[in-house]
C-alpha cells in the first residue's frame, strides 16, 4: 500500500489538472479574444502620416466630391462645405476639423448577446467576415456555386461556434432571392436566425430599409429597446471613387442615421484603376472620401456611430485584375490602420482575402499575411477575414472554419510578448537548472501558462509523422468537412423565439424554410 498510494496521489493530481486545463476560461485570462490591442506595426512614420493628411485636405478643398443627394447637399453646405458651379461639393479644412471634432472617438457595436458587444477604440482588434461573393465555393466538388439564402444562413450559424470570428458581416448574396428589397430583408433575417454576434449589411436602396427597420424593432422588442442595443450596423458604400457620392447609397445612409443604427462609410477604390496605383495615393484618396463621409454624418447628427472605412483595394497591373491576397493589399490596410488612429476614429478595411479558389497554400499565405499585418497595425474592424475566395467572388464555409485557427494565431500575435519580472523568469531557471530535473516541461510555471499564454489549433495537425500515421493521416479539409457538417447537423438552437419567428413570417415574406 505504501508503493501503490503516492501513485494514486500522483495520478488524481494529474487527472485534476488535466480537467482544469479543459475546463472554459474566463475571457479575461483567454490567450486571445476580442479587443485585443494592436499597433506595434507601423508602416507609415508621422510625418508620412502628416504628408497623406495633408494631401487628402487638398483633395477635398480642390477637387471635391460630386453627386450627393439634395438632402446630404443642404446638410454640408449647412455645415460649411461649399457648392461649385461643377456641382462638386469641397469642403475647406477648418470644417472638415470641426467634424472630426464633433465625430465619435469610440462606440460599441451591440450583439444580439451582450457578451459578443465589439468596444471599438484606440487600437483594440476585431476579426469578421465581409463581402459580397456570388458563388459558394464547393471543395468537394472543386466547383463554384451560387450563393444562397441557407449558404448565408449556415454561414451565420458556423460564425456563432467560431471564437475568433467576432462579428458577421454579410459574406455572401443570396442570388435565389430575386427581388432586392426581399433579398436585403431576408439576408438580415438569416443573419439574425443564425447567430447572436453583431450583424453587418448594406441595403439595395431606401425603399427597402422600412420593413426591415419594422423588423428589427419586432426583434429587439421594440424601437425604444433597438435604439438602445442597435446589433445591426449599415455597410455603406456611399462614394463611388474616384471622388463621387453614391446618391442612392447616401440616400440609404441618411435613413439608417435616422434611425439610430451604426454606419461603415466604406470607400473601396482599387489603386491603378479607381484610385491612384501608388499605394499612398490610394490611401490618399480613401482617407479623402472617408473624411468627406465624417462631415457628412456629422452634419446630419454629430457623434453618430460612424466607422472610418478606408477600404482601398489592389490591382495586378498587369491584368487589372483585383489582388486582394497581394502585400501590396497588406501593406495598404496596415497604412489605413495608422490614419484611423491618426484621427482618433474607430477604423475598419479588409484583409483575409485570398485570390487563390480553394484553400490551398496560397490561400494560406494569402489570408494569414494580411491578416496578421492588419492585427498588428491596430485595425478596429478586420473585414473580410475568413472565408473569402477568388479575390471576393466566392466564399467557402470550411475555410470559415479553417479561418478560425488562422484567425486565432493572429490574435496571438497582436497580443505579443508580455516582459514582467514573472515572464522574465529567471528564478524558475534558477530552480531548473540549479535544483531541478533540467527542464521545464512539468514545472509549475509551465502548467499554470499552458492555456493563458499559448493557444492551440482545433484543427490543425501538430502531431509527428508516426502519430499522424498512427491516426489515418487526417486530412485537414476534411476534418473542415466534419466539423461544418457537426455544427450544420445540429438541431438548432436557432437565435430567434419562435413565437417572435412565427410573428415575422406572418408579417414579411421569408424565403429561409422553417426549422423543425
Amino acid at each position: 500500500m505504501s508503493q501503490t498510494a503516492p501513485r494514486s496521489r500522483r495520478s488524481g493530481g494529474r487527472q485534476a489538472r488535466q480537467a482544469l486545463r479543459s475546463a472554459p476560461l474566463a475571457d479575461d485570462i483567454r490567450p486571445v479574444r476580442a479587443g485585443l490591442e494592436g499597433g506595434r506595426f507601423a508602416p507609415l512614420s508621422p510625418s508620412e502620416i502628416e504628408k497623406i493628411h495633408q494631401a487628402a485636405l487638398r483633395a477635398l478643398e480642390e477637387i471635391g466630391l460630386a453627386d450627393a443627394p439634395q438632402s446630404g447637399i443642404d446638410a454640408m453646405v449647412g455645415a460649411g462645405a461649399r457648392l461649385g458651379a461643377d456641382g462638386r461639393l469641397r469642403f475647406p479644412p477648418a470644417l472638415v476639423e470641426d467634424m472630426l471634432a464633433k465625430a465619435r472617438k469610440e462606440l460599441t457595436l451591440c450583439g444580439r448577446d451582450a457578451r459578443h458587444d465589439l468596444h471599438l477604440k484606440g487600437k483594440r482588434v476585431h476579426y469578421g467576415t465581409a463581402g459580397a461573393a456570388v458563388h459558394v465555393v464547393d471543395i468537394e466538388t472543386r466547383a463554384y456555386r451560387d450563393s444562397t439564402l441557407q449558404d448565408l444562413f449556415d454561414a451565420a450559424r458556423i460564425v456563432e461556434q467560431l471564437d475568433n470570428i467576432h462579428f458577421l458581416q454579410r459574406p455572401m448574396v443570396a442570388r435565389d432571392v430575386l427581388d432586392n428589397a426581399e433579398m436585403d430583408l431576408n439576408t438580415v433575417y438569416a443573419c439574425c436566425q443564425g447567430t447572436t454576434k453583431h450583424i453587418g449589411t448594406s441595403f439595395t436602396d431606401v425603399a427597402s430599409f422600412p420593413p426591415i427597420l419594422e423588423m428589427l424593432h419586432m426583434i429587439a422588442g421594440g424601437e425604444e429597446a433597438w435604439r438602445a442595443r442597435p446589433f445591426v450596423s449599415n455597410s455603406n458604400c456611399f462614394v463611388v471613387p474616384p471622388m463621387k457620392f453614391a446618391t442612392e447609397s447616401c440616400q440609404v445612409m441618411e435613413a439608417c442615421i435616422h434611425a439610430g443604427m451604426p454606419v461603415l462609410l466604406l470607400s473601396a477604390g482599387q489603386a491603378g484603376a479607381t484610385a491612384p496605383a501608388p499605394i499612398a495615393g490610394a490611401i490618399v484618396q480613401a482617407v479623402a472620401e472617408c473624411l468627406a463621409g465624417v462631415v457628412y454624418v456629422n452634419a446630419l447628427a454629430p457623434g453618430h456611430p460612424a466607422i472610418f472605412g478606408t477600404w482601398p483595394f489592389v490591382s495586378d497591373l498587369r491584368t487589372g485584375a483585383m489582388s486582394g491576397g497581394s502585400g501590396e493589399q497588406a501593406l495598404l490596410t496596415a497604412g489605413c490602420a495608422q490614419m484611423h488612429q491618426f484621427y482618433g476614429l474607430p477604423g475598419g478595411a479588409a484583409a483575409g482575402i485570398a485570390d487563390a479558389k480553394l484553400p490551398d497554400m496560397q490561400a494560406g499565405w494569402e489570408q494569414a499575411m494580411s491578416n496578421v499585418m492588419a492585427g498588428l497595425s491596430g485595425l478596429n474592424m478586420v473585414y473580410e477575414a475568413a472565408g473569402m475566395h477568388a479575390s471576393l467572388l466566392g466564399f467557402c464555409l470550411e475555410s470559415l472554419i479553417l479561418g478560425d485557427d488562422l484567425l486565432g494565431q493572429a490574435m496571438r500575435c497582436v497580443r505579443g510578448i508580455e516582459v514582467t519580472e514573472d515572464t522574465l523568469s529567471l528564478e524558475t531557471m534558477r530552480s531548473v537548472c540549479l535544483e531541478g530535473p533540467g527542464h521545464f516541461l512539468g514545472h509549475a510555471q509551465t502548467l499554470s501558462l499552458m492555456q493563458t499564454e499559448y493557444i492551440y489549433p482545433a484543427l490543425g495537425d501538430r502531431t509527428s509523422p508516426k502519430e499522424w500515421e498512427e491516426r489515418d493521416k487526417p486530412d485537414l479539409l476534411q476534418n473542415a468537412i466534419a466539423r461544418k457538417q457537426e455544427i450544420l447537423n445540429r438541431p438548432g438552437p436557432f437565435r430567434l423565439d419562435p413565437a417572435l419567428d412565427a410573428e415575422i413570417r406572418a408579417r414579411f415574406p421569408i424565403h429561409l424554410p422553417p426549422h423543425p
